[in-house]
Order: structure tokens, then C-alpha cells, then sequence
């Protein structure tokens, strides 16, 4: 016998475009709304998943819209990013009414009660994790016994209570067949390497509490404790892409040391053939044998925060290390051939240029191969926000970037000019990037060049002022938690 839906045909829509400024990196699939998408299977008889950066036809909004109007009656929109939030509302505002609309993701559950002002045709915003509130929408529940949701009734705006975070063996990942697109790298919208990426998530939240972490805690101030899948469904969704690189989103990959050793056993056992990136935080240089193993299975590019080369920095952003553990972490970091990428923080609180400009020596010391800056930020319920209010001559901009009358926005900016080129320009660490890329088999010497000369093309066509948001902050904006 034939289910009844209640809606025929669904559209998953990504609105972003190849090449939108602050919307992460292009060649990233847009996985948190991979993850609603397929949580829409056996809920609506048909799934649509398009992604407005590789279909060009349908960037039109006349064709989206006449798409739209002949074959869709529920339309699923991912707001992630907050540097193209006001044109996403204008392309959302625009689409058809007549079929039920709903919008998600992590800007869409902070803006709220904007986006329905900007879009009178929204009919509902699902705030946080999406994936069982909008099973139970297409399921046909009354809308008041749905949690999570925000919907429009009789004028008015209601907003249901929060859904609580649900157990990770419920979420089931992504169905990349739904997927009508590959995904490779691209630097200025054109594409570099014949290099197939993925991300996956093989946990959600982060036992650490630091308290300028914006990840940690989604919109609506709820923290997800960490909670991991089992080795086993990890590796299978390896095995199961076609990427040859594997971009891991977890906030921290190897938070239980055991559980990675076995993932780690289960690749090399299944004989799979791939390279993987993960967050990672100093701790796990207490476990050489798992560095080793990690290194053996394919793991090539360690992504670490280290936020600050100040004790006292280190200390108010409670990263519960000092700069001598650090120190010593890299000490044994350094008898493996990873790639290192260390996150650092700039413009915190009470910190002098003095202390900003020790970045880059110390950066070099640890023998860090890359380093990403990123201005001091935070949402509404990071832990650090209080201090920040209650610091006389600082605030906190619409865009949660932090300034104080000492270091406004064109200084941070100098001083953010100066950290990258002290780090970067030197002959030396040009050859350590290179050497390690291609010893790792990460990428041979042609692509190499290749992509030096990509990214220095871009940087001419952008100016040294766009600043890129961190790995980490990109893939949890995709994966709208």
C-alpha cells in the first residue's frame, strides 16, 4: 500500500552563491541541510537538494521561482552565515507563496523574529537542531505540539518551547545521494584540484568549556554535551563517500583516545585510501602511539586552537592550558610530519598590541605551519559576553565582533596585517608548508604551485583586508548546530 504524504515533493535549498563573501568555503557541501534533507526521507514523497553555488540555471530567481511554482509544496531554506543575511531574506521573500515555507539554520535561529519581519511569506523558522522538528512538520502534527518550531498564527508570532538536543545515534547522517553535485576546492570561484572533499561529523559538542567558544552552545543557549558515534558507523560513511579528503567537523576528534585508535584500526583494516583534517587540541600529544596510528590511516592536517602566546590571555579565555603546555605539547607534535594549523585570537580583552605581535614568534616556535587570526567574537550566550559588557570602553558590534576605544576596527586591522606578514613572509616557512603538503601526499608539487599561484591571484583581488572566518566556525555554521 502507497503512504500518504502530506507534502508531494520538498525542496532543500542552499540560497548562497560560488564566491559569496563570509559564507564559508565553496567547496564545503552544505551538510547541515544534507542532514535535514535526509531526515525527510519516508516523511515527504519526494527530496529535492539543490545548492545555488553549482546550479547556475536555477540562480535565476525567475527560474527558482518557476521551479518552485510547478513542482514544490514544501520549501526548506538554510540561513547560515550572517555576512549575507540580508539578501538571503530578499531572495527568500520573493519566492512564491501558496506552499508551506520554513527556514532554519544557526543565523535563522538567532534572527528569529527578523526573518518573519523581512519575509512575510516564511511561514515557519525551525530553531537549532532541525532534523526531528521538521519530521514532525512534514508528518502533518499540529504545529503548537511541535518543539523547536516558530510559526505565524492569526498575526501573531508563536514560539514553541525549545526541543531538547536529541540522542546522536537518532540523527541519521547524511544520505549523500540526494546530492546533485561533487565538491572540489576552488579558490575565486574556480576550480584548483581534481581533489573530491567531504565533511563528516563524527560527534557533536565539546566536554571543554572555554568561554569565548561560540560553537559550543547553539542560538538558543543550549549546550550539547559531547556525544560521538560508534567507531564502526564513523568508518562506514567513509568508506561510503566518494572524496578522497575527508574534512572531520567534530569540535574535537580526539576527545576519547581510545574511540580514535579504533577508528583510526577500522581504516586501516578496510584497506580505505583517503586523507583526512581534524580538530584537535593539545591534549592529545599525551598519546604518541594514537599520533602514530592517526598517521598511518591518513590523517595529515591537525587544526588546533591555541588562541593566545599570553598566560594571562589564556587564563581569562579559560583554554585550561598555559604556554608552557603548549610548549611541551609541540615538543612531541613535532616527531610527526602533520600539518599543523594553529587558530589564534586577537583583540581580547585588556590585551596590549605588545601581546598581539607575539602571535607569529611564537607561532614559529611551535613549529606551526599555518596560522588563522580571527578578531575576538561573540553570540549571545557565549560565557564571555558579560565580562565584555562589563569592561568600560569595549562593546560588542551587530556582527559580535568585539572593539574597545583603544583598538577600534581600522586598528585590530593593522595589527592583524602585521601578525600575518610577520608569520608568513619568510622564505623558510614557505618551504616548511610546502615540504610537508607534499611529503604527506596531501598534494604534488605541480598542484602546489598551482594552488600558490591561485591564492596569491586572490589575495591581489581581494586585498590583504577580507578576513576569513576559521575552519572551525565554517563547519559549524554547515552543520546549523
Amino acid at each position: 500500500m502507497l503512504k500518504h504524504y502530506k507534502y508531494q515533493h520538498a525542496l532543500c535549498l542552499y540560497p548562497y552563491y560560488a564566491g559569496d563573501k563570509g559564507t564559508g568555503i565553496d567547496f564545503f557541501p552544505p551538510t547541515g541541510l544534507e542532514y535535514v534533507a535526509t531526515a525527510l526521507k519516508g516523511h515527504a514523497g519526494r527530496i529535492s537538494l539543490i545548492d545555488l553555488r553549482h546550479n547556475k540555471a536555477l540562480q535565476s530567481p525567475k527560474n527558482m521561482f518557476e521551479f518552485i511554482s510547478k513542482n514544490i509544496d514544501l520549501v526548506c531554506i538554510s540561513i547560515a552565515w550572517r555576512s549575507q543575511y540580508e539578501k538571503v531574506c530578499s531572495y527568500i521573500s520573493q519566492i512564491p507563496s501558496g506552499r508551506t515555507i520554513v527556514v532554519g539554520g544557526r543565523e535563522a535561529t538567532d534572527q528569529v523574529e527578523d526573518v518573519f519581519k523581512r519575509c512575510p511569506n516564511v511561514d515557519a523558522v525551525v530553531r537549532g537542531e532541525g532534523e526531528h522538528t521538521i519530521q514532525e512538520l512534514a508528518d502533518g502534527l499540529p504545529w503548537e505540539q511541535i518543539s523547536g518550531l516558530s510559526y505565524r498564527s492569526n498575526g501573531t508570532i508563536i514560539h514553541n518551547p525549545n526541543r531538547p538536543l536529541q540522542p546522536i545515534e537518532n540523527i541519521e547522517p547524511p544520505d549523500r545521494s540526494l546530492r546533485q553535485d561533487s565538491y572540489f576546492p576552488v579558490i575565486g570561484g574556480k576550480r584548483i584540484l581534481p581533489v573530491e572533499f567531504d565533511t563528516i561529523l563524527g560527534s557533536r559538542g565539546c566536554p571543554y568549556k572555554c568561554k569565548f567558544c561560540t560553537f559550543s552552545m547553539n542560538p538558543l543557549g543550549q549546550k550539547r554535551d559531547y556525544v560521538a558515534r560508534s567507531p564502526e558507523s564513523v568508518v562506514d560513511e567513509i568508506q561510503a563517500s566518494k572524496a578522497k579528503m575527508i574534512i572531520f567537523a567534530d569540535d574535537n576528534f580526539f576527545v576519547n583516545s581510545q574511540r580514535a585508535e579504533r577508528i583510526c584500526d577500522l581504516i586501516m583494516e578496510r584497506g580505505i585510501k583517503k586523507l583526512y583534517f581534524a580538530n584537535a587540541r593539545i591534549e592529545v600529544s599525551k598519546h604518541p602511539q594514537l599520533l602514530e596510528k592517526a598517521y598511518r590511516a591518513g590523517f595529515r592536517v591537525m587544526l588546533m586552537g591555541i588562541e593566545s602566546a599570553s598566560d594571562r590571555v589564556l587564563e581569562q579565555l579559560n583554554k585550561g592550558f598555559s604556554t608552557e603546555q603548549i610548549r611541551d605539547a609541540f615538543a612531541v607534535f613535532r616527531k610527526f610530519p602533520f600539518f599543523y594549523h594553529a587558530y589564534f585570537i586577537y583583540g581580547n580583552i585588556g590585551e596590549t598590541e605588545e601581546e598581539m605581535m607575539a602571535i607569529p614568534k611564537f607561532a614559529r616556535e611551535l613549529g606551526v605551519h599555518m596560522i588563522n587570526l580571527s578578531k575576538l567574537r561573540l553570540d549571545k550566550f557565549t560565557p564571555l559576553r558579560k565580562l565584555v559588557e562589563s569592561t568600560p570602553g569595549y562593546w560588542i558590534n551587530k556582527r559580535g565582533n568585539v572593539y574597545s576605544k583603544e583598538y577600534d576596527r581600522e586598528r585590530l586591522r593593522k595589527i592583524r596585517k602585521r601578525i600575518r606578514n610577520d608569520f608568513f613572509f619568510r622564505p623558510r616557512q614557505f618551504f616548511r608548508i610546502f615540504n610537508t603538503v607534499h611529503n604527506g601526499g596531501l598534494l604534488t608539487y605541480r598542484e602546489m604551485v598551482k594552488v600558490s599561484f591561485a591564492a596569491l591571484v586572490l589575495l591581489l583581488d581581494y586585498s590583504v583586508q577580507s578576513s576569513s572566518k576559521t575552519f572551525h566556525r565554517v563547519c559549524q555554521r554547515l552543520f546549523i548546530i
